[in-house]
């Protein structure tokens, strides 16, 4: 379990997502000794996988305990490593927007 984030604010998802998804491919390039996003993209696939599978149980746990500020926090965690597993497979953000928008119809 994560420590709780200070000083939080409403932000703009749709930014927040592109800003992130922009510093998490720049690091594709970054050395992996360096960096735990360039670990992840280049690494073996386990590692990652088994970080979302992780992160959604502390989601689960989270929602559990109806912890609200821990809840974000670990949703945090869990969008931030799907957003790498989506640039390790090519999954661009407004890919993964259409197949949500087709649902809505």
């Amino acid at each position: 379990m994560g420590e709780r984030t200070a000083g939080v604010a409403d932000g703009d998802i749709g930014q927040t997502l592109e800003g992130l998804a922009q510093v998490i491919a720049a690091r594709r390039s970054a050395s992996p000794e360096e960096s735990y996003t360039a670990r992840l993209l280049r690494g073996g696939e386990d590692k990652l996988l088994k970080k979302i599978v992780e992160e959604a149980g502390e989601v689960v746990m989270a929602a559990k305990d109806r912890d609200h500020d821990h809840i974000r926090y670990e949703l945090g965690d869990l969008l931030y490593h799907a957003l790498v597993l989506c640039e390790r497979y090519g999954i661009t953000l407004a890919e993964l927007a259409g197949e949500l928008d087709a649902r809505r119809r």
